[in-house]
């Protein structure tokens, strides 16, 4: 049976962030604050668009190849680790595990900042046999000083970094990231990074802005949990969704734009903002690589690659490194 061990991480400071970054310039907020439950759902909706590709690309890409990625991992030792940062509802982590020898002990530690992702996801593989799933409520970094003291000593160790998930940090914020990750592991541990591709201006904006507006409902979706927990008054209808394809930083920028000039109450912060038509909050970033700069992406933080698949179709890429 499946044994499920709780290790909870302080929330971080939703009220203070929210009021220090909407009196920013230009305003923003932190596109982690996009998974509640209702955003969660809806991000998952998103996930089987038909122009939203990504993650179907990164599920055959996990079909393909998830026996070479446990291979390498038993060759590391017995009783293997895996680590999930972001583990969204769980099917990949699943795959994963699938390719593992039946009934064999293995752990697996779930990070994330949304409590449901996280039961999602140890729901999804309670069931397999001989695993022990740890969850870790919080951010990536909080997560992997939580566990990094155990993972430093044991080499067969696998983290999860998947769903274009680096592409929500910025070049700085990358590395900064990997660098925990390598800090946190022995020599020889594996680090799995899905990462998605420069493509056509026409096909990322249409996955960031699809046509059925389940993308904007995703984005406005923020400010209604502003409203609800931080008692706000935003007006949905004053915000429209607008994605943009930012050539020279190669990334999409997802923005909530005000239509009128208007003035909005953050009362659990007394803080009142002031909004000009046209004016926007910025909520997201998704910043696209070559399968190039992602190989140097985890050699210059300390890593070697040991293989990278690419879906050639959808512009996806999957990339193996080891701890050197």
């Amino acid at each position: 049976m499946t044994k499920t061990a709780g290790a909870s991480i302080l929330p971080s400071p939703f009220l203070a962030d929210v009021a220090r970054d909407l009196q920013r310039t230009p305003k923003q907020l932190q596109a982690r604050y996009l998974y509640d439950a209702l955003g969660s759902s809806l991000f998952d909706a998103i996930c089987r668009l038909p122009w939203y590709r990504i993650t179907r690309a990164e599920a055959r890409l996990l079909r393909q190849h998830a026996d070479d990625v446990a291979r390498a991992l038993l060759a590391r030792g017995a009783e293997p680790t895996i680590v999930e940062l972001g583990c969204g509802n769980g099917e990949k982590l699943e795959e994963l595990l699938k390719a593992l020898p039946a009934g064999g002990a293995a752990a697996a530690h779930l990070i994330d900042i949304s409590a449901e992702a996280l039961q999602a996801t140890a729901s999804r593989v309670s069931a397999i046999p001989g695993l022990t799933v740890s969850l870790h409520e919080g951010t990536y970094e909080q997560g992997l000083a939580a566990v990094g003291a155990r993972l430093r000593q044991h080499s067969a160790t696998l983290v999860l970094f998947l769903g274009s998930n680096i592409g929500n940090f910025d070049r700085a914020g990358a590395n900064a990231l990997l660098e925990a990750v390598r800090d946190s592991l022995q020599p020889g541990a594996l680090f799995l990074l899905g990462a998605d591709l420069v493509k056509p201006r026409e096909d990322l904006l249409l996955a960031y802005d699809d046509p059925l507006g389940v993308t904007a409902a995703f984005n406005r979706n923020l400010l209604v949990r502003i409203n609800r927990e931080l008692d706000a008054d935003f007006d949905l209808g004053a915000f429209a969704h607008r994605a943009v394809w930012n050539e020279r930083e190669h990334r999409v920028e997802m923005h909530l734009v005000s239509l009128r000039d208007q003035q909005v109450h953050l009362a659990a912060a007394d803080l009142r903002l002031h909004f000009v038509r046209g004016e926007t909050i910025w909520t997201e970033s998704s910043y696209k690589y070559s399968e190039d700069e992602i190989r140097r992406l985890g050699v210059e933080r300390g890593f070697s690659v040991t293989r990278q698949w690419a879906d050639a179709e959808a512009r996806f890429a999957l990339t193996l490194f080891s701890a050197v």
